[in-house]
């Protein structure tokens, strides 16, 4: 209330002091009054009237915002009760406590504007996220409708008890003034505070803090003294660095963020939530053309000049930990001292939202964030190169093509080249180095080739091979760009810094380039991550001296800046030459075209895949038509060829032995022996073996017969690999043989013979057998013998001296025979005396086993006779066989064991026949269908089996039309792109 009091007289005395001031005409002015007077210049007493004083108060005061001093006033006495000639100390107080008021509340309305200002400023070099609020969830965005302000509003606590909340000022200058003697440097934001500071710390001392500035012996004094020329140059160097590495910083998190902001846009398009199809990238569309080229035979003189980045250098010059850095990821094998890289590799790098690396013949995907999948990659590599190399040879030109994907990589295609080395240690092939050399200028005469020459800056400049050779494939330095890496171990080790200078300024070495670069590719552990030699490099040029004493500059140091580099000089290239290219093809397709219409104007181009996919639907055909025979042709080819196997064993080693008995019981048990053994070893493996075979030849006969008119003779190779190879994974049911033999037991033990038609076919069947047996025989014995005379006289041959022996020993042999029909089938030993004499005394020398050899075929052509005239005697034998009538002079045992045989061959083939129809032909399709399978999956084999000058011509059409078609495509891309 005392307060109150004071206020409302105050008031009332600087109204009178307006109104009745002596001296004055009108009203003093608001705008002229000093900052005190103002304060206190109010009208809401209007009876209130000051005279002027009858005395004078002279005083001055100063402020520390505007050091104005106050205007002279002469206060008169105060009416209705106030003591004349008093000095108003409770005015002068109010006045000092509103001007305190006030100077807060600018301070704080100040540093509002200021805070607001900055805002603003950070908020415009925030991206517009407009576009990716499909990010958020829906929920964000109707929350509104979920929750009730209201009731949050009234739970909230009342403005008095947030002012007790409020924290302490004093505190906080305190703080701020400790902040500002922390941060050396910082951002606009940080200035503004420590301003406001210094701001609140002039409120609490005004006197002390508005004369710090102007004292002479201020620090602020010594930091602007004078200094030599030197220093300023030194001074300006660094804050110029520090300036390029601020801006480093500043534009590594802006790529950072656009590089999530990317990922997360291709997340969006990969989970298709807004169901488009994606176009596939650029450096995809080239990476196909560059493969699509490796595999054609310029044989029209149509060189592939595309661009390529070939990463070339010497051994362990750091090639591949180069090519790492800028794949982001540990991607090679790698070996301390060994060659390692054995083949080239061709990696292509482009955007994608996971950062993951696939083959381009496999469709496994590498996770490149995850080290077991980084492990079973480079083995995977490994594992390839040591494919590629031939037996006997270190090397192989044979390239690998891997893909690798990440958010945020530069779009390129580089080629990692074996390390050229300079001797050919222990374990190498001896034409290594050769071999290294003829793959790297293979690679580096493409005229639009990149050339990034890495060179170990850590040993001497001398040693090096790589830069010969670059500098004669590219002696103007048009297409070459150099790097010198383990350049923190040349700063440490090299005694002259200026030759790291040299190397860079291209000075030193005897080529020329379009760049030069300075990277770190680690401490030389193979197991530090990608981010850790990046913060390593980093952290190394911002502390080098090369950089800070201007032997490098900042655009030509770390591997990030040679990344952007090696891309755009790559897209400049490819964009310069890819049209060209594109021109070359279209002559040579041109070309080959017309060469077609003039070779084989009525055939269509099929190119070799084309044709064997022709063959194979023929050779299918021509399988499915072994199930079209007949049955009645399959038992007519299985019966005669199981005979034709089986013959020679039943006559020789069943009848013959059982003809020779006396009687028929000893013949038919010899017989019933003789067939029981037969069956339980021989016959049911001998009958498989003859299907096996019959559908082989059948099958053969499908496959290579020649089809007319439709017939083209390119297939013949093809169809008789195929057949061969399934034929040897052909094998026939195990199973089969149990039952055969079963059925053949069966068969064989029938001895009843039905009607008179079956007598006479097994006559008939007996008649062709021994007659066939009689045609071998006397055929043998002409061999033995020699020519009779009638051949001797009209063909004019003679015998020889043994056919002679052996004629004269067939004669004598004869006369024994006529002599006796009924002779045994052996010599006795004194018979064979007789016939050796009777030989000598005509002048005949013969041995005994001559004179056996000669009885065997002369006996066996007698028996045979002998048994077909028995033979023709059994036609009418039927009668007495049907009545079982014994009549000594005509037992026809022979015929019923030859009707035997003949049912059990029907029977045999009419089962082989089941099972060739009802599942061997079906296993026999299934395995076609295998082998062409295989076929189809090896590329050398095809290559091998269709081949010709028509094949040939096709395939190289068909791939310069798919290189034109790619090279279109990917031109028309990339002027959308433009």
């Amino acid at each position: 209330m005392w307060r109150l009091r004071q206020a409302a007289v105050a008031c009332e005395v600087c109204q009178s002091l307006v109104k009745y001031s002596s001296g004055t005409k009108g009203s003093l002015p608001l705008q002229k009054l000093h900052l005190v007077s103002r304060s206190i210049y109010h009208s809401h007493h209007p009876i209130l009237k000051l005279q002027r004083p009858h005395f004078r108060t002279s005083f001055q005061q100063f402020s520390s915002l505007t050091n104005l001093p106050l205007r002279k006033l002469k206060l008169s006495p105060i009416k209705y009760g106030y003591q004349p000639r008093r000095n108003f100390w409770p005015a002068r107080l109010a006045a000092r406590l509103l001007k305190l008021r006030y100077l807060i509340l600018g301070s704080a309305v100040g540093g509002g504007y200021t805070a607001k200002k900055t805002f603003d400023q950070w908020k415009d070099m925030i991206p517009d996220l407009s576009d990716y609020k499909w990010i958020v969830p829906d929920i964000v965005w109707e929350i509104d409708e979920y929750i009730d302000w209201e009731k949050i509003r009234k739970a909230l606590p009342d403005s008095e008890d947030l002012a007790k909340l409020a924290p302490d000022f004093d505190k906080i200058v305190e703080s701020l003034s400790l902040l500002k003697d922390f941060f050396t440097t910082g951002h606009k934001l940080v200035s503004e505070v420590i301003e406001a500071s210094d701001l609140l710390l002039l409120l609490g001392s005004p006197g002390e803090t508005a004369f710090r500035a102007t004292d002479p012996g201020s620090e602020s004094d010594k930091r602007y003294r004078k200094v030599s020329d030197k220093e300023k140059i030194d001074q300006l160097q660094e804050e110029l660095l520090h300036t390029q590495l601020k801006y480093q910083r500043i534009l590594e998190r802006l790529e950072k963020e656009n590089k999530e902001l990317r990922k997360l846009v291709l997340q969006k398009d990969d989970k298709g939530i807004h169901h488009r199809k994606l176009k596939k990238s650029l450096i995809d569309m080239y990476s196909e053309v560059l493969d699509v080229l490796s595999d054609y035979d310029a044989s029209y003189n149509t060189q592939d000049h595309l661009p390529r980045v070939v990463v070339v250098g010497d051994q362990s010059a750091g090639k591949t930990s180069v090519l790492e850095m800028i794949a982001q990821a540990r991607i090679f094998p790698r070996g301390s001292g060994e060659m390692m890289t054995r083949s080239p590799v061709k990696v292509t790098l482009s955007e994608g939202p996971h950062h993951v690396a696939l083959f381009k013949d496999s469709s496994r995907e590498f996770d490149l964030t995850k080290e077991e999948d980084l492990a079973a990659l480079r083995h995977e590599i490994e594992l390839r190169m040591r494919k590629n190399v031939k037996e006997g040879c270190t090397v192989s030109p044979e390239t690998i093509s891997l893909n690798v994907k990440g958010p945020g990589l530069q779009r390129m295609v580089l080629v990692d080249l074996p390390g050229v080395i300079n001797t050919v240690t222990s374990g190498m092939a001896p034409d290594t180095k050769e071999t290294i050399f003829s793959i790297s200028k293979a690679y580096m005469q493409n005229p639009n080739a990149i050339i990034l020459c890495i060179q170990d800056g850590s040993v001497d400049a001398e040693r090096s091979i790589v830069t010969d050779l670059v500098s004669q494939m590219d002696p103007h330095g048009r297409r070459t760009i150099f790097v010198l890496t383990k350049v923190d171990l040349a700063e440490k080790n090299v005694a002259s810094p200026s030759r790291i200078q040299q190397i860079i300024e291209g000075k030193l070495f005897p080529m020329k380039a379009l760049g030069y670069f300075a990277v770190v590719t680690g401490k030389g552990n193979s197991s530090e991550s990608i981010e850790a030699i990046r913060d390593y490099e980093e952290e190394f040029f911002q502390n080098s001296k090369l950089l800070k004493t201007s032997m490098l500059k900042a655009h030509q140091v770390t591997t990030r800046n040679l990344s952007l580099a090696v891309s755009d000089c790559f897209w400049k290239m490819v964009r310069e030459s890819v049209e060209q290219q594109a021109d070359s093809f279209k002559a040579t397709r041109f070309n080959l075209e017309t060469e077609w219409k003039n070779n084989y104007p009525r055939l269509r181009e099929l190119d070799r895949n084309e044709l064997f996919e022709k063959a194979k639907n023929e050779i299918l055909d021509e399988v499915i038509s072994l199930s079209q025979v007949t049955p009645k042709h399959w038992e007519e080819i299985l019966q005669q060829s199981l005979w034709e196997r089986v013959s020679t064993h039943v006559i020789e080693n069943i009848y013959l032995p059982a003809a020779q008995t006396m009687n028929s019981g000893t013949f038919n048990t010899t017989v019933d022996i003789k067939l029981k053994q037969w069956t339980d070893k021989q016959l049911p493996n001998k009958a498989v073996e003859v299907a096996w075979e019959t559908l082989q030849e059948e099958f053969s006969r499908f496959m290579t017969e020649p089809k007319g008119k439709e017939h083209d003779d390119i297939f013949d190779k093809l169809k008789e690999a195929v057949k061969e190879e399934t034929i040897k994974r052909h094998k026939w049911n195990d199973f089969a043989e149990d039952s055969l033999r079963v059925i053949q037991h069966n068969a064989l033990e029938d001895r009843s013979i039905s009607d008179k038609q079956q007598w006479d076919a097994a006559i008939y069947f007996m008649e062709e057998a021994l007659q066939a047996r009689l045609k071998d025989t006397e055929n043998a014995i002409e061999n033995m013998v020699g020519p009779d005379w009638k051949k001797r006289w009209l063909y004019w041959k003679n015998r020889t001296q043994e056919q002679c022996v052996h004629n004269e020993t067939k004669n004598e042999l004869e006369k024994m025979l006529k002599c006796n029909e009924e002779h045994p089938a052996y010599l006795a030993s004194d018979e064979i005396t007789t016939v050796r004499k009777n030989l000598e005394s005509r002048g005949v020398e013969v041995d005994p086993s001559l004179i056996k050899d000669t009885w065997h075929q002369v006996y066996r052509r007698h028996f045979l006779k002998t048994a077909l005239n028995h033979c023709n005697l059994c036609r009418r034998g039927f009668y007495y066989y049907q009545r079982h009538f014994v009549d000594s002079e005509l037992e026809c045992n022979d015929v019923v064991l030859f009707w035997r045989i003949q049912r059990m061959l029907a029977i045999t083939a009419n089962t082989l026949r089941q099972q060739l129809t009802n599942t061997e032909v079906r296993r026999l399709e299934k395995n076609v269908k295998e082998v062409l399978e295989d076929f189809a999956e090896d590329s050398e084999k095809k290559v091998k089996l269709l081949t010709g000058k028509r094949v040939q011509l096709a395939e190289d059409l068909k791939k310069v039309r798919e290189i034109q078609e790619k090279l279109d495509a990917f031109i028309e891309a990339l002027h959308q792109e433009k």
